[in-house]
């Protein structure tokens, strides 16, 4: 698969709140009320990643989690990262 130029990313980022380009990953940080929930969200993006194949790097800091996406194979952002993004976000 490709990796999407910048502008390509940028657009794509630009349909999706809370995801921005940092250091060659897509990143996105979500809080929660309690560790409860950060891990309820952790274990529901982990299913989405096995479905797709593709795992993003997952911090757990007590009620935030931040997910960060990039197709390592690649040496970038690619559809991979984009796509598993927006389903991410329709955890929400």
């Amino acid at each position: 698969m490709p990796v999407l130029s910048k502008p390509e990313i940028e657009k794509a980022l630009s349909g999706m709140a809370g995801w921005t380009l940092e250091n060659n990953e897509i990143r996105r940080i979500f809080s929660f009320a309690d560790f409860g929930e950060s891990m309820s969200f952790v274990n529901s993006v982990a299913a989405l990643a096995e479905r797709a194949g593709h795992h993003p790097d997952i911090d757990i800091r007590y009620n935030k989690v931040q997910l960060g996406l990039s197709s390592h194979d690649a040496g970038g952002i690619t559809e991979k990262d984009v796509n598993l993004a927006s389903e991410i976000g329709e955890l929400l």
